[in-house]
């Protein structure tokens, strides 16, 4: 298996990353997860751009990105997964200090990581749903930041496996945010509604790409604030992802959603995303 550090590509057996390492120590790092739908990444500058503002906001030295393409690129060659649909994972930390504290210095060289790996994409439960669960969105108030520090979400997943459902919805105050892994939607009657982006919600590529549809497909949608209840009381559940693309959820917490099955306007959502992930890779 081949992987990029530092801006060299190395087999796997080869890469060194120090115990020292902020990221390793406190989770002081940003991350990005890009889809690879052959024979192109989708959406790569949007994630780009998301990136930098993580980056920035946690005051984190942006290295060279220019070159970033060609590099994931050369990793999905090099690891022999050109024609599949794939994922890459990148990671960028403040870098390596002792001795350890909290505060750091502002000259530590960033450690920056990637690596592909095959990734199919869901088709069943896109097809015929999920179940989902709903918990109290405890995480800290940066979530528009996509960090590295992650625990509460892999808790999360893990209580999520244990009761048989595939995601978490988190809910604030009596008002979702947003799923473990994604953005939520729900659809009343033949609108889209999703919560407002602020510091609770990571600013989704899918969906923003989702209410870009609607706007070009004369779909109504708008953002505003759905309590548990209006989720629950909801036509349809949507949660949007990189790699989840546009999944329904049929049931919450052991509740049908609607009539148990996915809508009809999910299926269009899905159609035309698949449009542009097409499209894309014609260019």
């Amino acid at each position: 298996m081949f992987l990029f550090l530092n801006g060299n590509i190395l087999k796997s057996e080869e890469v060194r990353i120090s115990p020292f390492d902020r990221g390793f120590q406190f989770s002081d790092g940003v991350y990005e997860v890009i889809r690879y739908y052959p024979k192109k990444f989708f959406e790569l500058e949007s994630h780009l751009t998301r990136l930098k503002y993580s980056l920035s906001e946690m005051r984190i030295f942006i290295p060279d990105l220019s070159g970033i393409e060609n590099s994931l690129l050369e990793l999905i060659e090099l690891n022999g997964i050109a024609g599949e649909e794939s994922i890459a994972y990148i990671q960028i930390t403040r870098g390596t200090q002792y001795p350890r504290k909290h505060s750091y210095a502002d000259s530590t060289e960033p450690t920056f990581f990637m690596t592909v790996e095959k990734f199919p994409s869901k088709k069943n439960e896109m097809q015929n749903g999920i179940k989902a669960g709903l918990e109290e969105d405890i995480r800290w108030h940066r979530c528009d930041i996509k960090s590295t520090a992650l625990i509460a979400n892999v808790m999360s997943s893990r209580n999520a496996a244990e009761k048989g459902f595939t995601e978490i919805i988190y809910h604030r105050n009596g008002f979702i945010t947003e799923g473990a892994h994604t953005n939520v939607c729900v659809i009343t009657g033949d609108t889209v509604i999703t919560p407002p982006l602020s510091n609770f919600i990571l600013p989704g590529i899918t969906r923003k790409l989702v209410l870009e549809i609607c706007a070009e497909s004369g779909i109504t949608y708008f953002e505003k604030n759905i309590s548990v209840d209006e989720l629950k009381r909801s036509d349809e559940i949507l949660i949007l992802g990189t790699t989840t693309e546009i999944t329904p959820v049929i049931e919450i917490d052991g509740e049908k959603i609607g009539n148990g099955k996915p809508g009809p306007l999910c299926k269009k959502l899905q159609q035309e995303y698949q449009k542009l992930f097409l499209s894309n890779n014609n260019r």
